[in-house]
This record gives C-alpha cells, structure tokens and sequence, in this order.
C-alpha cells in the first residue's frame, strides 16, 4: 500500500481551449498536471476545429460560463495554483479576470498567464482589442507571465533576436505588472534554448538544449503548467520555473509524430508504463 492513497494532491486550473487534436490547449495541460502528480481541474474558454496541421475554427464560450466554471472550482475543490492559456477575446479575459478576483487566483493562489495569441501553424487565436486586456487586466494579476518571442512582439512591440533583446523584453513585460515574467527563448537563433526570467531585479538565465525536431505542438501550454504545478507545491517561483523547463526539455526529447504536421511534445517519459509491464 502507498502512503499517498487516499490524499489530495496539489489542485491546479486550466483556463484554456481545446484541441481537437489532443496535442495543445485543456488537453496538453492535463496530460502534464497528472504527469507532476497534480489534480488538474479545467474552466474552458474556446472549442477549436484543429488537427496536426492546422486550426480551421474557433468556437468561444461565454464568458459569464468561463467565470461560473472558475468560481465553481475555486468554491467547492479549491486550488493551490491556476493557469491561462488561449482566452480568445476581451470578454472572455475580463470575465476570468473579474472571476480570478472573487476567489483569490492572482492573489493567495498563484496565477501562470501563458499569453496564448496564435497556434504554432500561425493561426491567430487571439482577437486584436484582446491584447489590450491582457496587458491592462491580467499581467497585473499574475504571478509569472510566460510568452514566447512571437507574442512578446505582438504585446509590447520588441523583436527579440539575442539575449539582449530578451532582457529588455522581460524589462518592458515587467514594467506591465507582473511579479515574474519568463521570456522563453527556442525561437532565437543562438545555440541552445535559453529561457530568462526576470523578478524586477535580477536576470536568471535557463539553458537548456535544442533538439532537431518540428514536433512541439503543446510545448508552451504545457511548460506553462508544469510551473504551475511547481507552484502548487509551494515552489518559490525561480524553482517552480525549473522544474518546468526540466519539465518541458524531456517533453520535447520525447515529442512524436501525429498526423501529418506537428506532433506533440510527451508527457509519457514521466508515466511509468504498467501498460507495457514496465
């Protein structure tokens, strides 16, 4: 008998769209909650119409129903953590927002805000006035914002390129609101892939490798999680995003062919598979 029978474990929310696809969105984010042994709970924003190569719909959910999900978490299961990912538009962003504040996500309970804009095919899953809101409404509600270079320049206008232009556009996203920002660097064309975070104070750079691989579709949603999940044990955040990029780097080594695009990254390296008699 194990020891953990029987005991809660960490509660963290998605508040994302889904893939029909299963390889981004509500489903990359669970797959990753259960893999760092967390209780994934979700409010979804968005149905997509999408596969491994591309998405051909979007569907939004209202945003008094994306709140009601949030608020009927929060009250009755509790949450040790949250997490955004694609939010669609300005309602649906002011609603979590206006949701987040009822129940102390942003405050007591950490808040990740992975600033979804557009899929990794470039399809926009973002509407335009909803980069305002962003910006206005939910960096300074959160406790570690995680954009890729593509949504720092449509948030603040930086074309990042070298480590440089990372530290001044963690300066800028800071400046925003948010405790911590993470300025993840695998679209640079450097060697390796350096992520940086930035508290307001001091620079800490992540290394990590870069692997020859097109199949990474889910990546940022699921590093997004797995920090939050990392913040959910009560990880301060510097640890918590570690955990994560540790989290993500084996995602991607392990990622895989699907269909005829993009294949996901797997969170199947950290699932001892009793399937297989392992």
């Amino acid at each position: 008998m194990h020891d953990t029978i029987g005991v809660t474990p960490p509660r963290v929310l998605t508040i994302a769209g889904t893939d029909s696809g299963g390889g981004a969105g509500v489903a990359a984010d669970l797959r990753t909650m259960a893999a760092c042994g967390a209780h994934g709970c979700v409010a979804v924003t968005a149905v997509t119409v999408q596969n491994s190569v591309g998405v051909t719909g979007v569907h939004t959910v209202p945003p008094e129903t994306v709140a009601a999900q949030i608020v009927s978490v929060a009250t009755d299961i509790g949450l040790d953590a949250a997490k955004t990912g694609m939010l669609a538009g300005r309602e649906i962003i002011e609603a979590v927002a206006e949701a987040c504040d009822r129940v102390g996500i942003g405050e007591r309970i950490p808040l990740v805000v992975d600033p979804v804009a557009a899929s990794m095919h470039g399809d926009p899953l973002l509407a335009g006035d909803a980069l305002d809101a962003y910006r206005n409404l939910l960096f300074p509600r959160a406790t570690l914002v995680t954009p890729n270079l593509d949504e720092v320049r449509l948030l603040v206008g930086v074309d990042v390129h070298d480590r440089a232009g990372q530290r001044d556009a963690a300066t800028v996203l800071h400046a925003l609101g948010p405790r911590h920002v993470l300025v993840k660097g695998g679209h640079m064309s450097e060697d390796g892939c350096v992520d940086l975070l930035y508290d307001g104070h001091t620079f800490t750079e992540l290394p990590g490798p870069r692997f020859d691989t097109i199949h990474t579709h889910g990546g940022g949603d699921s590093m997004a999680s797995a920090i939050a999940c990392g913040l959910a044990r009560g990880l301060p955040v510097p640890g918590a995003v570690a955990f994560g990029k540790r989290y993500i780097t084996e995602a991607v080594r392990h990622s895989y062919p699907l269909g005829a695009g993009h294949g996901p990254v797997s969170p199947l390296w950290a699932v001892r598979p009793w399937w297989a008699g392992g």
